[in-house]
């Protein structure tokens, strides 16, 4: 059944509820927040939340710069207010928050409301999956959008790319993983449908907020992670407790992030001003993505020569493992009811069709680029 989302005011105010601290560890908003302040004739706030700790390279910065772009291009007339994971709700109920109306807009990963519908993994990453530039092509132009837009009139949400993180790595392990034996039992933190499938394999996969991931490694809570890449893993400080990464990831090959937007406010707004929030959104899409480009090797070489990290391959067997189960867990989130199945088969068909094309254009390419020579 659709939710009937709140169309809200100029500002909400929060439900009591979402102001508890949790998350990141921060504490709970402060109460100056919680009074509107005064708003100059024709400006419109809105509250973006977010599920990433504030200014975090790449996943908050990418936010911070949605809201500026919207905020800027608009003249301020749309004015985004950004809340950082607990500042204004706990990261994971950043959904709820934007459903509800408590909250205007939210940047985040989709995977992680897999818990409301399996097929929103579709729209973040899925094993083995569409690589940065391939699930760009299918929501942009493969049909992706208009099946992402019918998941989210469920919520009462209007969803929109807004980042990506590119080909994401294997993790950090406290110990060597020599064989898929070796996987058994470890307590990983790994979302999404990649979290599954570890579970699959003997792995015990469990899901934290960014915030909440070193200090678990640091207790041995568990015993090993995947986050993003050498750049946001390097901020993190990861190699300060573990000094084995691995590669390659096979859970996210290019994550996408979104903005989630009330479909009360969409739908109050003029046809410029969703014009001018997709733009700002798509703008951003790409500008992270080549960030993440351009940070992930200079950080690699810091990993490696100033602080000793160990790469490592994972083991063929492991690979042959998790392909073997991605297969069937890809298809269960596929098969929840109508609309999966719609979001399954064409996210599959274009899938086919891209692999088809990247064996003679791309794959060929990078072989051709590994060629003994130099200029």
């Amino acid at each position: 059944m659709t939710k009937t989302p709140n169309t809200p005011n100029k500002r909400i105010l929060p439900r009591r509820g979402f102001l508890r601290a949790a998350g990141f560890g921060t504490a709970a908003v402060a109460a100056s927040t919680l009074v509107a302040p005064a708003i100059a004739e024709g400006v419109r706030e809105l509250r973006l939340v977010t599920t990433w700790p504030k200014n975090f390279p790449g996943l908050g910065t990418g936010a911070q710069q949605f809201a500026d772009r919207v905020t800027q291009s608009s003249g301020g007339k749309l004015t985004v207010n950004l809340f950082a994971a607990g500042e204004l709700v706990p990261p994971f109920e950043s959904h709820d928050a934007v459903s509800s109306g408590a909250a205007d807009m939210y940047h985040g990963a989709d995977y992680y409301w897999q818990g409301k519908h399996k097929a929103y993994s579709f729209f973040t990453a899925v094993p083995f999956g569409f690589t940065a530039n391939e699930i760009d092509a299918w929501i942009m132009h493969g049909g992706g959008q208009q099946l992402w837009d019918e998941l989210g009139d469920r919520f009462g949400i209007k969803h929109l790319p807004c980042g990506n993180t590119g080909v994401q790595w294997g993790g950090w392990f406290n110990k060597e993983i020599k064989s898929l034996d070796d996987m058994k039992g470890l307590k990983i933190r790994m979302p999404g449908l990649g979290g599954e499938v570890l579970r699959r394999i003997g792995a015990s996969a469990v899901t934290l907020p960014g915030g909440e991931i070193f200090p678990a490694l640091q207790a041995g809570t568990i015993d090993a992670t995947e986050w993003v890449g050498p750049w946001n893993d390097l901020a993190f400080g990861f190699y300060k407790i573990t000094k084995y990464y691995y590669w390659p990831g096979f859970h996210e090959p290019g994550a996408t992030l979104g903005i989630g937007v009330n479909k009360g406010v969409w739908e109050s707004l003029s046809d410029a001003e969703r014009a001018l929030i997709t733009n700002s959104a798509h703008a951003v899409n790409n500008v992270m993505h080549a960030e993440y480009n351009a940070r992930n090797s200079a950080a690699l070489n810091t990993l490696i020569r100033k602080h000793g990290v160990q790469l490592r391959e994972m083991p063929v067997d492991v690979l042959n493992a998790v392909g073997e189960v991605s297969g069937q867990v890809v298809r269960e989130a596929g098969d929840v009811d109508d609309l999966s199945k719609r979001i399954y088969e064409s996210f599959i068909s274009f899938r086919k069709m891209v692999i088809a094309d990247s064996r003679v254009s791309l794959e060929a390419y990078y072989a051709a680029r590994r060629l003994p020579f130099e200029y």
